[in-house]
């Protein structure tokens, strides 16, 4: 890696919720980092994931969707998603090709946040058409293709698919191509910036998403309050904020069913994470409207880089 033509720097991950971000960071780590759920907005901090090789470290940013919706916590998502752009040698908008190319009307406003910023960039610019295994007859990307020509004429446009890993290997070479010259800023064996503990919250996060109804998710945070490792098992106590008094019974589920679930679940992908055995308790408790709160947005660490 000290080779003088290495190259290394940073790429924003930018896009609208559910668009694929987190699963394409996974695909191209080859292992998972990010938390991913068929939910909008389930990715709430800017995280760090790290692609080395023989000649290239990749940084990647994984942001928050760009969306365009109000409140406090919607607020400190997206400046999250805008600091990494701020930050990055390489921007990558992705987009859910599958989704524009069924339903077009759906593209100009899933844009237009992105639009007037990206179009006054002077840094490369890479357009990730995501969940191209869904197309079929790829023919059906030609009108999508011709409008977002249209809109970022800057843009190079590769259809991928981050579920299958169509198109990644193209669309990667091009991005480590892009990247200045500069040494590694990570050990090669090092895959992301994310602390255990972090990990930990997101895994119970994810399954809360999973278990829970439509609108729920969003009026969740999980923090770990307590983390004690001994010499075979790691005991984890982590809290449930929910916005509400009525969330809190919805959460447990009758008679703690459904907290027992998400528990079950989470402990079996926190136990594969650490290599180890895993105490895991988990608790309920009521903040009420958290999402508008600064203060606790700030102590639970929402939005930052990790």
């Amino acid at each position: 890696m000290n080779n003088i033509s290495f190259r290394c720097g940073w790429v924003a991950l930018m896009g609208p919720p559910n668009a694929g971000k987190s699963t394409f960071l996974n695909s191209c780590l080859g292992q998972k980092v990010a938390i991913v759920t068929p939910r909008p907005q389930t990715t709430r901090n800017q995280i760090t994931g790290i692609l080395s090789d023989r000649g290239a470290q990749v940084l990647f940013m994984d942001t928050p969707g760009v969306h365009q919706l109000r409140g406090k916590m919607n607020r400190v998502l997206l400046q999250a998603a805008w600091q990494a752009m701020d930050d990055a040698d390489v921007l990558l908008l992705v987009l859910d090709g599958d989704l524009y190319a069924r339903k077009p009307e759906y593209l100009e406003p899933d844009l237009k946040p992105l639009l007037l910023p990206l179009r006054a960039e002077a840094r490369p610019l890479l357009l990730a058409l995501n969940k191209a295994d869904l197309l079929g007859d790829k023919a059906r990307l030609l009108p999508l293709l011709e409008k977002l020509h249209q809109e970022l004429p800057r843009a190079e446009i590769f259809p991928v698919s981050a579920l299958t890993g169509e198109g990644l290997p193209e669309l990667l070479l091009t991005i480590k191509e892009l990247l200045p010259e500069a040494p590694a800023q990570f050990p090669e064996d090092q895959l992301s910036t994310l602390s255990l503990r972090f990990m930990a919250a997101e895994i119970i996060r994810e399954k809360l998403f999973m278990n829970l109804r439509r609108e729920l998710p969003y009026y969740v945070a999980v923090d770990i309050e307590n983390w004690r490792e001994e010499a075979e098992i790691t005991f984890i106590d982590a809290i449930i904020y929910v916005g509400r008094n009525s969330h809190k019974g919805i959460v447990i589920g009758h008679g703690g069913k459904n907290l027992k679930e998400v528990g079950q679940k989470a402990r079996q992908d926190i136990a594969a994470l650490l290599n180890s055995r895993v105490h895991l308790e988990l608790w309920v408790k009521v903040r009420e409207n958290w999402p508008e709160d600064q203060i606790f947005l700030r102590q639970i660490g929402l939005g930052r880089q990790m």
